[in-house]
Formats: structure tokens, sequence, C-alpha cells
């Protein structure tokens, strides 16, 4: 089996060829932003984590190869509605908006949405304390959409960024950002940023993989959603769970 690992440029300058490649279904393309610890990160010029654990098992599984395309976050979707990328390995959280558009494989991964904020800072304990706040969150995550839910949405300065969320909020250039409670603890201990969870989850979110909503997507859902399958019950999903969190996230 090989991995492959594409830039979004080059597949970019691929056009319709890129296209076409897609259709090979031997061939799994795998889009991930490549910024989001541990879930997907390039160290020492190598993509790493969570996400390709699991998408390599999963490519084993169904004896095919898997090709990794990194972008930006927030055009993810648009290559996979192009045709660019089979599906998106990035905690892809299944919304009543998402499903409207794609179908998504079983959950593979329980979460919850959680604020974060600086070390110290007394005023924000939990997400009914953002009134008068400014947040941070990923652009194109569904954490902007949970926030504008909120009866107070209106009272919340929500800031929209591609990356550097938690670099902003340790500096004080935001009060705090919002993103999945696993992430955010992995980035509390891993990296050196004075940086504490406000509170307990406020949302409980479910992440899948999407696939586009034709007879290709969804034969190929059907097939990568077999093989989580038999990754759950033999299970390779803990042992990479436990390696990344020491934890198993991918049970409710």
């Amino acid at each position: 089996m090989r991995y492959i690992l594409r830039t979004a440029l080059l597949c970019a300058s691929l056009g319709v060829m890129g296209q076409a490649m897609a259709q090979d279904d031997e061939t799994l393309k795998v889009g991930m932003s490549g910024g989001y610890f541990p879930f997907t990160f390039v160290e020492q010029d190598k993509l790493k984590g969570f996400e390709v654990d699991v998408m390599d098992a999963v490519a084993e599984r169904l004896g095919i190869d898997v090709e990794y395309v990194t972008a930006n976050f927030s055009g993810l979707f648009g290559m996979l509605g192009s045709g660019r990328i089979d599906t998106i390995a990035n905690q892809i959280t299944i919304t009543d908006e998402r499903q409207q558009k794609y179908v998504f494989t079983q959950p593979y991964v329980y979460d919850g949405a959680q604020v974060v904020v600086k070390r110290g800072n007394d005023d924000i304990a939990g997400v009914e304390d953002l009134r008068d706040k400014t947040v941070a969150v990923n652009l194109g995550s569904n954490y902007e959409q949970l926030l504008r839910e909120l009866p107070y949405s209106d009272e919340i300065d929500i800031r929209t960024y591609e990356s550097n969320i938690e670099q902003d909020t340790a500096l004080g250039r935001v009060d705090a950002f919002v993103m999945d409670r696993v992430s955010a603890s992995q980035i509390i201990k891993e990296k050196p940023l004075p940086l504490a969870l406000a509170g307990k989850p406020f949302s409980d979110i479910r992440n899948a993989l999407p696939f586009r909503d034709d007879e290709q997507g969804r034969q190929m859902r059907d097939r990568v959603d077999q093989a989580l399958n038999t990754l759950r019950e033999d299970g390779t999903l803990g042992k990479i769970s436990q390696t990344w969190f020491g934890s198993d996230i991918t049970k409710p």
C-alpha cells in the first residue's frame, strides 16, 4: 500500500486530471489541514496525528492506497464538493447542515465543545461568561455556529482564524477560543502556552468522515464505514486513541 502526501497547490494545478483521479476508488484521497494538533500536524516535514493513523488503518483494511492532500481547513469542503478529494479527516462534526450536503460514516470520535482561556483569566469560568468577550474559532469549523446558536450570541465578538487561535489567546489578543475538548487538553499538555480549560464542554459532538452524496461517494462511504466497524471491533481504533490521548475517545 502506498502513502502519498500532496499539497493543495499541486492538486489544484492538476485541474480536471485531479478530478479524474478521485474517481479511482482504489486510491482514497483524504483532505486535512495538517495544522490541528494532535489530530493532524506536520513534524519534521512528516504528516502525523490521530487522523493519519486512523486513515492509514482504514486504507490497509480495505487494501487500497491513501493519498493525503493538505489545505487550509476553510477550503476542504470546497475541495470535497469539486471532487479533488474523496473525504476529509479533520475532526469533522456531524451537523444538520452538513448532512443535507454530504453522507457521513459512523462517528469515530466522541467529544465536546470547550472554552479555553489564558491561564489566570478568572473572568471566564465557562461558556455562560462569554458575553462582551472576544472569542476565536477556526474558520469553517462548527464552533462558530455553536456560538451563534447561544441565546446571547449577539453579545459575543466572534473572530474567525485560519490558525493560531491558541497563540492569540495566550497573548491576550482575544479573551478565549473554542475547539473540541480533546484537542484543547492536548494543546495545554504539550505546548508551552499559558492556557487553561474554562468550565465543562457545552455541547456534545460526534465526528465522522463526510463523502459526496452521489453514487460513488455513497459506495466509498459504505466501504470505509465497514472498515471502521472492523477496526473498532478488533480494538485498533481504541489502541490508536490510547497512543495519542491516553484514553479511548472512539466510543460514546
